[in-house]
C-alpha cells in the first residue's frame, strides 16, 4: 500500500509509486503500515472510552432544574386568561 505522503521525509508521493521520489523509501525501507500510522498519535488498542469521560468531564452528574415557579405562574395566568377570554366569547 503506497501512503500518500512519505513516513522517512514527509514529501508528497504518486499514486502507484513504487517508491518515495525524495529519498527513495519503499515497502522493504518503511512503508510498513505501522511506519505509515506510527506518526499520527493515534490511540492504541487498550483505549477506555469511560476512563477518558471520567478524567475529562469528571464524576459530575448534571441535575435537570425544572421549570421554576415564575414560569409556572406564568402558563396558569396565560391558561387562566384563555378561559376567560373563551368564557365572554360564547356568552
Amino acid at each position: 500500500m503506497t501512503p500518500e505522503v512519505c513516513p522517512n521525509c514527509g514529501a508528497d508521493v504518486p499514486r502507484r509509486a513504487r517508491a518515495c521520489p525524495e529519498c527513495g523509501a519503499d515497502e522493504q525501507t518503511g512503508w510498513s503500515e505501522e511506519a505509515a500510522y506510527g506518526g499520527l498519535d493515534l490511540p492504541d488498542d487498550s483505549f477506555n472510552y469511560d476512563e477518558f469521560v471520567e478524567r475529562e468531564f469528571g464524576d459530575k452528574k448534571i441535575k435537570p432544574q425544572g421549570i421554576k415557579w415564575f414560569w409556572w405562574t406564568v402558563a396558569l395566568v396565560l391558561v387562566l386568561v384563555f378561559l376567560f377570554g373563551m368564557l365572554r366569547w360564547f356568552k
